[in-house]
């Protein structure tokens, strides 16, 4: 008899963990604690069936049974019914005749609207795009794109450097204080003609300001291929600048420095608040600066096995941060990395 009542006690467990609804809840009471056919009243029919010197523990376990069994029935209950009730109330809260409730959707960041459509136009020129690695070695960084081992760019004043060095090399690895690295990975796994331009962030060492961040982007196109000129050159900058900005926007070269290109330039275009004709942005001038670009310098070329007698190129480069800041009128460049939901619900 105790083995059956342990039996009874099991099955119970099993069937009330089953039981998820009112109706299986009463179903189970029937079966269980039902005058007709109950389990419960059944077992206590048969005590009388069980020695006497058993009686008392068969008497003990079967009320102890009965007890638990209406304890953890009637606490389920009343559980299940409340959640049923609530769920029966909700759903008569539900009007199905209102409009749906709009998903919130989220926004591209003005710079990554201003990347993508760089990337674009530069396709639409035959480049492939290659964003390159942020991680990278001094050679590529800086050794094979010619800048003299003195030069003031490798400072830790302005290059964020790492505490792992690569094989062989005893400069460590550095945050890429500018997009070129990918030129010069680009020209060592492709032979011309190359076509390929980069974007994305670039670290130095500067102050947080209005106009500068120790973190920034870069966009970087360059063509190596035989016969080119600066006057191809000088063609892709003005249909990138027209198709960018403006097809009235003009467009002029000054001479400058750097060490990859020669000879080197800083491109200045007419501002676009003034349309040029000077005004407190551009400081009365009618100018804005809006790139550096150049000839691939000889040295570079032959740093990565390309014959300069052979072959030549161009290379331009470009803040997005701030063609972003002029595209889009802000005027403090911090705007746009505080993400500040009132400002990058407008793009």
């Amino acid at each position: 008899m105790l083995d059956t009542i342990q039996s009874a006690s099991s099955d119970f467990d099993s069937a009330l963990a089953a039981a998820n609804t009112v109706p299986a809840l009463d179903e189970l009471r029937v079966r269980y604690f039902g005058r007709k056919g109950g389990l419960i009243p059944e077992l206590f029919s048969r005590l009388k069936e069980v020695p006497k010197e058993q009686k008392k523990d068969v008497g003990d376990a079967l009320n102890k049974l009965r007890d638990r069994l209406e304890v953890e029935l009637k606490e389920k209950s009343e559980r299940v019914a409340s959640e049923e009730a609530t769920r029966k109330d909700a759903r008569s809260l539900i009007d199905v005749t209102l409009p749906a409730r709009q998903p919130r959707l989220g926004h591209l960041h003005p710079i990554t609207l201003v990347r993508q459509e760089m990337e674009q136009i530069f396709r639409e020129m035959g480049y492939s795009v290659d964003p390159g690695p942020e991680i990278e070695s001094d050679w590529f960084n800086f050794q094979a794109l010619n800048f003299t081992p003195e030069h003031p760019a490798r400072d830790t004043q302005d290059t964020f450097f790492l505490d792992v060095k690569p094989k062989d090399e005893d400069v460590p690895y550095l945050l890429r204080t500018h997009t070129s690295n990918t030129q010069i990975r680009s020209m060592l796994q492709s032979r011309p003609p190359i076509k390929v331009v980069t974007a994305g962030r670039v670290f130095r060492r500067d102050e947080i300001t209005m106009r500068r961040s120790p973190m920034f982007h870069q966009l970087e196109a360059f063509l190596v291929d035989k016969g080119i000129h600066i006057g191809h050159l000088r063609a892709t900058i003005e249909h990138f600048v027209h198709r960018l900005f403006s097809e009235d926007a003009k467009v002029r070269l000054r001479p400058s420095f750097f060490p990859f290109t020669e000879p080197s330039a800083e491109v200045d275009m007419s501002c676009v608040f003034c349309s040029g004709n000077g005004c407190g942005t551009c400081s009365q001038t009618g100018w804005m600066e809006i790139l550096g670009c150049g000839m691939i310098h000889p040295q570079v070329l032959r740093n990565v096995k390309i014959d300069p007698d052979e072959y030549s190129g161009f290379a331009l480069g470009l803040g997005l941060d701030r063609v972003a800041m002029l595209k889009y009128g802000v005027p403090n460049i911090r705007t746009l990395f505080e993400n500040d939901l009132r400002v990058l619900n407008q793009f």
